[in-house]
């Protein structure tokens, strides 16, 4: 028997409705009643989690390894836990956020002035020599991100989500065997944690290069020099792709450096960590419904789609408010209990708890900001999200925050507070701005830059775009 597509998990009567609600053009029908709605609400979900399910869980797994490095060093003591968070965080985030947006270059950082940075910075002596020890250690992982996003990126316009998310999950169980390997049972300590870090971030490297060289023959054509044509049109799309998401994932990153001038640094810094460590694992399911949503809208566009894209979008919107809502409740439930994993230090416990509430709000606004992000990767609107964050986060949040934590004296809450109005005030711009789009008019310039970029006039076969795309 010939197997169904995709997005046809639904009976014959469903499928048969579904279609009713189709124009001619392959665009949706205006929506009448209610039914429609829920019909339109259905199909758009299996559509976005087909494919941003297996993306989500794969990046997941990425952060899984970073944050399994914390939890095995956070066990060893309170400042190898503070250090290494510090390391981590600010140049692993920093060149994560980079290569992101980039998707096919390098950004290196000097591991050997990390250390000498944070203590200008003010961070505490012994966090800084130990975070630098370690920043100069994971410099080879740096260069990993250059194969892992180029090809994870392939994979995903390919529509090979599933190879993917098995190849970070057997990553993740490989790296956890050998940090208790390498810490444990060989006492190599932070210096083994950052061995197992650079060992398993360049097998999940190699192996997704491995699988598009050799098993992805309908994709993979090789290396051309077609892939320079109007080169430099793709790369200032492709620079302000980077900095709107720097600027997004390096705000709430800079709250790590600010808390270490702080009174008890060591604990400051500790607590800070930890609320980031959960957080990040929601604002990676989010990088996967980033990706699906740029997907879907990129493709709805391309196929001048108007009606489908704004459907999407909404949906999606509405979806990740009921899931950050949800992850808000299972923070406020488990607060007291949310730093065990994490540190066996009471003072430290008590910390992340005191901050739990904090972190619950800002795991619903992180909810919606990311999705929007993907409607502007695949709408093309990277420059001017790339203003608004900037705006929203460094002129107004951080200094918020500065004041709040310094002057009000309200320390590690109150920088976290500002931060919180900065990302609000992002958050209700972007919404602003999605409300007012005109769908027709982004089809009309998405045909253009199809024109411009392509070389020629792209005419795209709807029944393969639809295969593409999962529909």
């Amino acid at each position: 028997m010939e197997e169904t597509p995709l997005i046809n998990g639904f009976s014959d009567d469903e499928h048969h409705y579904h279609q009713q609600i189709i124009g001619d053009d392959g665009d949706y029908r205006p929506i009448t009643n209610i039914r429609e709605w829920l019909a339109i609400f259905c199909v758009e979900s299996v559509k976005l989690w087909r494919i941003g399910g297996p993306i989500a869980f794969n990046i997941i797994c990425q952060y899984g390894v970073n944050s399994l490095t914390n939890i095995f060093v956070g066990h060893l003591g309170d400042i190898e836990l503070s250090a290494i968070s510090i390391a981590q965080s600010v140049i692993g985030t920093f060149s994560f956020g980079f290569m992101l947006g980039m998707g096919s270059a390098l950004e290196t950082l000097c591991g050997q002035a990390y250390g000498a940075v944070l203590k200008l910075l003010g961070q505490e002596s012994q966090i800084a020599e130990l975070a630098g020890e370690y920043a100069i250690l994971i410099i080879p992982q740096l260069f990993s991100l250059s194969i892992n996003f180029p090809t994870s990126k392939f994979l995903q316009a390919q529509s090979k989500v599933d190879v993917i998310a098995w190849i970070g999950f057997v990553v993740l169980l490989m790296h956890a065997t050998l940090l208790w390997l390498f810490i444990y049972t060989f006492g190599w300590g932070t210096t083994g944690a950052a061995i197992a870090f650079n060992l398993t971030s360049w097998v999940l490297a190699i192996a997704q290069f491995a699988y598009v060289v050799g098993w992805c023959k309908d994709g993979w054509k090789g290396l051309s020099w077609a892939a320079f044509n109007e080169i430099w049109s793709f790369v200032r799309l492709s620079i302000a792709s980077a900095i709107m998401l720097c600027l997004e994932i390096w705000y709430m990153m800079s709250i790590i450096i600010l808390v270490g001038h702080l009174d008890n640094a060591v604990i400051a810094v500790g607590s800070i960590s930890i609320c980031m460590n959960v957080n990040g694992y929601e604002g990676m399911l989010f990088i996967g419904v980033n990706a699906a949503i740029s997907v879907r809208v990129s493709n709805e566009l391309g196929l001048g789609r108007p009606r489908a894209t704004k459907y999407c979008v909404y949906i999606s919107v509405f979806q990740s408010l009921l899931i950050g809502l949800l992850c808000m409740v299972i923070v406020m439930v488990a607060r007291e209990h949310l730093a065990i994993i994490f540190t066996s230090s009471k003072d430290m416990q008590q910390a992340v708890g005191d901050l739990s509430y904090l972190l619950g709000i800002t795991m619903v606004l992180n909810s919606v900001q990311p999705v929007i992000s993907g409607v502007a990767v695949g709408g093309g609107w990277q420059a001017l999200v790339a203003y608004i964050n900037l705006g929203s986060y460094y002129i107004f949040g951080l200094p918020l925050g500065f004041i709040l934590g310094y002057v009000a004296k309200l320390g590690a809450k109150g920088l976290w507070l500002g931060m919180i109005a900065g990302t609000s005030l992002q958050t209700v711009l972007l919404l602003i701005v999605l409300y007012k789009t005109n769908w027709n008019k982004e089809v009309e310039e998405t045909n253009e830059r199809m024109r411009k970029w392509g070389g020629q006039d792209l005419e795209i076969e709807k029944s393969q775009a639809d295969r593409l795309m999962v529909c």
